[in-house]
């Protein structure tokens, strides 16, 4: 199999690289749309130590079997998995821990395939090739090391297989028990857990609050303005400067409208808060959440 570096996401037709990432929207990240946007928004970009190098397998016949998306890194910022103390021990015995390279959706912490094959295509054959790909560019790129990030399980195995590594971390899903709604989540508690939430979520709109379900066509850039200034106060407050630029949003309205779900909230004819989702099958993604005024519970009513 013939491996190819793609500088940029563009550098690939959008149908040729979803038909390896599954276009039936199961995970939204990995998506031509959601990589292009990062990109053409200057979110992740070489100047922002996320310079693309995502790879391409080409069978015999020349068509392209596998992808992944992947990124020389010249920090470790925006991956949600802490490696610093790896870094000043790799330095300290006098290694140099970057450039690395990141197999990863750049500040997505969401587990989904990496190892993006064909449905039609030798899954572990073109695994095993994109990984051997890995290994050359990193020596290429003198890159200290690959990492690849928030896998599935069976990609997790075949790596370890192919010498990399086994890294184990932990997440936390919320999945739906049968439920057909909120009152039958509520059932399957008791008495008085069931009277404490519906209490805060009338306490939450209790400030003439109403809450608004934006996708599709309603994603004007009025409201992308509103949760643009919301996403930029949680950062500011939590880790400083947020990653994504105002762009990347627009983008994404315009791309993948049907998958973007903004829940807002309103008061007094304007938006105070607002958490920012993605449509996958079968799954909700929660993104981003923030807010320029506090009401009690409103948090728990915006996102969940």
């Amino acid at each position: 199999m013939r491996i190819r570096v793609l500088p940029s996401i563009t550098d690939i037709a959008a149908p040729v690289w979803d038909a390896c990432a599954g276009g039936d929207g199961a995970n939204p990240f990995t998506k031509h749309a959601f990589l292009a946007a990062l990109e053409g928004s200057k979110s992740a970009v070489a100047r922002t130590g996320w310079r693309p190098q995502h790879l391409a397998g080409e069978g015999a016949d020349g068509r392209i079997v596998g992808v992944l998306p992947c990124y020389l890194k010249t920090h470790s910022r925006g991956e949600y998995v802490f490696d610093s103390g790896w870094a000043t021990a790799y330095e300290r015995a006098g290694g140099r821990y970057y450039p690395k390279l990141q197999v990863s959706v750049p500040f997505t912490p969401a587990t989904g395939r990496r190892l993006l094959v064909a449905p039609d295509a030798d899954v572990p054959a073109t695994r095993a090739a994109l990984a051997q790909g890995l290994i050359e560019l990193a020596s290429l790129r003198d890159a200290s090391s690959v990492h690849i990030t928030f896998m599935t399980e069976a990609e997790w195995q075949q790596l370890g297989d192919c010498g990399f590594l086994k890294r184990t971390d932990q997440q936390f899903h919320w999945e739906n028990s049968g439920f057909a709604g909120f009152d039958d989540f509520l059932a399957a508690l008791s008495s008085r857990k069931r009277k404490t939430i519906r209490r805060e979520r009338r306490d939450a709109l209790s400030n003439g609050i109403e809450v608004v379900w934006l996708t599709g066509s309603d994603l004007t850039e009025h409201a992308w303005d509103a949760f643009f200034s919301f996403y930029q106060h949680t950062g500011a407050r939590k880790w400083g400067s947020p990653y994504l630029t105002r762009s990347f949003f627009s983008m994404i309205g315009q791309t993948m409208a049907k998958e973007t779900l903004l829940i807002m909230a309103r008061r007094a004819g304007r938006y105070i808060a607002g958490a920012l989702n993605f449509i996958g099958d079968g799954t909700l993604f929660g993104r981003h959440w923030g807010a320029i005024e506090n009401h009690p519970f409103l948090h728990f009513e915006i996102c969940y």
